[in-house]
């Protein structure tokens, strides 16, 4: 079978870099770096097939002057001439993700679409359009393997527990439970980073001259955040993959001298981290880590910090999201802010340079972006990240809020958008978060 599996392209709308001063624009997030190791894993899911996958945001990035998507996926799917198109998505990308199925089909009818990730996780049944044909929600390369042999066969989809199947009457979830999958242990597969060699050096953060590259060692999270979706798509579970299956994947990936940890917390298991390090120095493995830590970790075990920073770890991004302990408990971020600024003075003694991310609710007003900025002003970072409060579909946030949404344009969910109403005015809302981008140390873009 012939299948092509596509990246959609970012969502464009970011009204925090749109009203941002002229002088904080460049170190507004314009991108998030990173390659889609979902779609690499499906791809080793299916590796005895011919299987294509493509990035088009790395594709965006190294050259600018790609036709626009429809035109792209045009000549895409006359090169390859796919029987399955699978794509995934995160909110903000959805309707990049209809787009392209819509393509697909125009195209031939008979290539059949397949949709995962996040937000086909969380909100299934937001895939509605006929030209999706199937939604598989949660960590799916088993069952996206079986929707191939399915088709290959000729046979009925009914067969496959867990996924929808979108038809004449609407979506229909297919009966039974999926088999159960060891995601982080024994059924682990190492994504295929070969598909990404066209755009390897697209992925560069900031102005490192070395391509990076994303690395899980672990799925979910033990925390619940009520804005976070990522417990929510893990479902409060928390898996942990193993130090020689990381170390076995470390040693493939010389081409990479940057590896970004990317947790939801990496420092989790304290003993595990420290065994993986000291596994690392023994096999030789000398990378630039950058890892989000969580500042109680940072604040409680500086002696833990110290030792991953001898072992390599260079960057931290860090959740700061709030200077008050209100609105921390309010997010159920088990953290007081306290911790911040312990945390960071634990990173600054052991060399490592600190992304500090806050989230500013909408219904802050010219006091409270006052009072951030003279906290922000005096705790300084040497990259810092300032974006809006999003209830993402999905979330307990999402829930608590979902009467006070006033735009449910999926395109704007990126964190870089209020949808909800803001107390100030709106404009003046976005350029006032804009502003505080230019409170850090650094004159670097992370």
């Amino acid at each position: 079978m012939k299948i092509l599996l596509i990246n959609p392209p970012r969502s464009p709308e970011n009204n925090i870099l749109k009203f941002a001063p002229e002088e904080a624009k460049r170190f507004i997030h314009k991108k998030l770096i990173g390659p889609p190791l979902g779609l690499l894993t499906i791809a080793a899911s299916v590796k005895d097939h011919d299987v294509t996958v493509f990035d088009t945001k790395g594709e965006y990035d190294l050259i600018p002057e790609t036709p626009v998507l429809g035109e792209l996926l045009a000549l895409l799917l006359e090169k390859y001439q796919p029987d399955i198109v699978g794509v995934t998505a995160i909110t903000s990308e959805f309707d990049f993700c209809v787009e392209i199925c819509r393509v697909v089909k125009q195209f031939n009818p008979l290539i059949l679409t397949v949709a995962g990730g996040l937000h086909a996780t969380l909100c299934p049944n937001d895939f509605t359009d006929p030209a999706f044909n199937i939604v598989i929600p949660g960590q799916c390369p088993n069952i996206f393997r079986e929707v191939v042999r399915v088709k290959e066969a000729g046979g009925s989809y009914e067969s496959i527990p867990g996924i929808l199947i979108n038809g004449a009457f609407g979506l229909r979830r297919t009966k039974g439970n999926p088999s159960a999958w060891d995601i982080a242990g024994a059924d682990y597969l190492m994504p295929d980073r070969s598909h990404l060699k066209r755009w390897i050096d697209t992925y560069k953060v900031g102005n490192s001259p070395f391509p990076s590259t994303y690395l899980f060692t672990s799925l979910g999270c033990p925390y619940k955040c009520t804005f976070c979706s990522i417990w929510s798509q893990f479902k409060g579970k928390y898996y942990q993959r193993s130090v020689e299956s990381l170390i076995t994947e470390l040693k493939s990936i010389d081409e990479y001298p940057v590896v970004r940890f990317a947790d939801a917390n990496t420092v989790v298991d304290e003993e595990f981290m420290l065994r993986l390090f000291r596994r690392m120095e023994e096999e030789g493995i000398h990378k630039t880590i950058v890892m989000d830590i969580r500042a109680d970790v940072a604040a409680t075990r500086p002696d833990i910090i110290e030792k991953l920073a001898r072992g390599g770890l260079k960057v931290v991004i860090c959740g700061f999201e709030s200077f008050r302990d209100e609105e921390l408990k309010k997010y159920h971020k088990s953290s007081p802010a306290i911790d911040n600024q312990e945390a960071v003075k634990v990173f600054e003694k052991n060399g490592i340079m600190v992304r500090g991310n806050y989230v500013v609710p909408p219904d802050y007003d010219v006091k409270d972006f006052d009072a951030l900025a003279e906290y922000a002003d005096r705790n300084r970072v040497v990259y810092a990240g300032y974006t809006v409060l999003t209830p993402m579909p999905g979330t307990v946030y999402h829930k608590q809020v979902e009467d006070q949404i006033i735009d449910r344009d999926y395109r704007k969910y990126n964190f870089f958008n209020s949808v909800m109403k803001t107390t100030l005015p709106h404009d003046e809302f976005h350029t006032r978060i804009g502003s505080l981008w230019l409170i850090k140390k650094g004159t670097d873009v992370i």
